[in-house]
């Protein structure tokens, strides 16, 4: 963490401009909070697709006002070029969130995947060229490993990709690439595996699964488990992705057009997870006595995923804060307050 807190001194004595894409997203508002703690200055853009404007509220109640009155948001989308532009003035650095994820929505949907993922990106790299940025960090997705069965994941080798997500999430890096090449866009793509916490949605038919089983056991409904339960992810609490976009954004220069994997080397089954969850919540006095419910794999889901994060740690100086318990501990308290009705 020493690393990450010399960047944090760092940018409090010199104030920039950020772009926040899907600033009103889980992971978007997220960073929103931390950069105007920061005392940055910040551009939102987001069209409310998945997004919230309950999430900035949230925001803007936990900062200063004097912090507050440095967020400028537009209601916007990146698949309008003249939106990301507009946006884009004045920017020193790019955090792009926005997107649409899921694995089932793109195989349910892969026009309008293809649609926010690539033409939307697009949208942003170019707008980022003419604006000159610094830099420009964009989510990319442990989705890319497709069914290369390796473990852990080490960022250049990956598989055939499993979903049309995880083709628009590897398509983006390859622009992202080519734009560095091409043009000078300094890119640096964080791979995210299973990032939940605070803010994150627990409703829908695409949610989560923490959010997700944490809402269904604080109203006493069941938990439906996709398989057999031993499927296993390397969940990454929130804190550590924040981490790594901040800590990406500043890097140094010959850091360029590379992705890192944002996780902890970790495996966490299903199974696992649902006692880590049941346990948090009767450590806050909430007993959830149902076993799991068990239904069919679901389509386009990669088994196993665990990330190898030394590249981020040698190169970036990434050092993940919270374990998946740790991480469950400190949201279980917002879950609770938000989900329990």
């Amino acid at each position: 963490m020493a690393i990450f807190g010399q960047v944090k001194k760092d940018m409090t004595k010199n104030s920039n401009t950020w772009l926040i894409s899907g600033v009103a997203g889980f992971i978007g508002s997220n960073l929103l909070e931390q950069l105007l703690k920061l005392d940055q200055i910040v551009v939102g853009l987001d069209n409310f697709a998945t997004g919230h404007q309950r999430n900035l509220d949230e925001v803007h109640g936990l900062v200063s006002a004097e912090q507050w009155a440095r967020f400028t948001f537009h209601e916007a989308d990146i698949r309008k070029l003249e939106d990301c532009k507009r946006a884009m003035e004045g920017v020193d650095y790019v955090l792009h969130q926005a997107a649409l994820g899921s694995v089932p929505r793109s195989l349910n949907d892969p026009l309008a995947t293809n649609a926010a993922n690539i033409d939307g990106f697009l949208n942003m790299l170019v707008a980022a060229k003419e604006a000159g940025i610094k830099r420009f960090v964009y989510a990319a997705s442990s989705s890319t490993y497709g069914d290369h069965p390796a473990l852990p994941k080490v960022e250049d080798t990956i598989g055939n990709p499993l979903s049309p997500y995880a083709v628009t999430k590897y398509v983006n890096e390859l622009y992202a690439d080519v734009f560095s090449r091409c043009y000078g866009v300094k890119t640096i793509g964080l791979r995210y595996f299973n990032v939940f916490g605070p803010r994150q949605d627990p409703e829908g038919a695409y949610a989560a699964v923490i959010p997700k089983w944490t809402a269904a056991m604080l109203s006493g409904e069941p938990v439906l488990v996709n398989g057999d339960g031993e499927t296993s992810r390397d969940f990454c609490f929130i804190d550590n992705a924040v981490q790594a976009n901040l800590l990406a954004a500043m890097a140094s220069d010959e850091i360029d057009s590379e992705v890192f994997n944002v996780a902890v080397n970790g495996r966490t089954s299903l199974n696992e997870l649902f006692s880590y969850l049941r346990d948090a919540l009767a450590e806050q006095g909430v007993n959830y006595e149902k076993s799991p419910a068990y239904r069919d794999f679901r389509p386009g889901d990669v088994r196993h995923s665990q990330a190898d994060i030394s590249k981020g740690a040698s190169k970036l100086g990434y050092a993940p804060t919270h374990t998946v318990v740790e991480g469950i501990h400190q949201a279980m308290p917002w879950y609770i307050n938000h989900f329990k009705k």
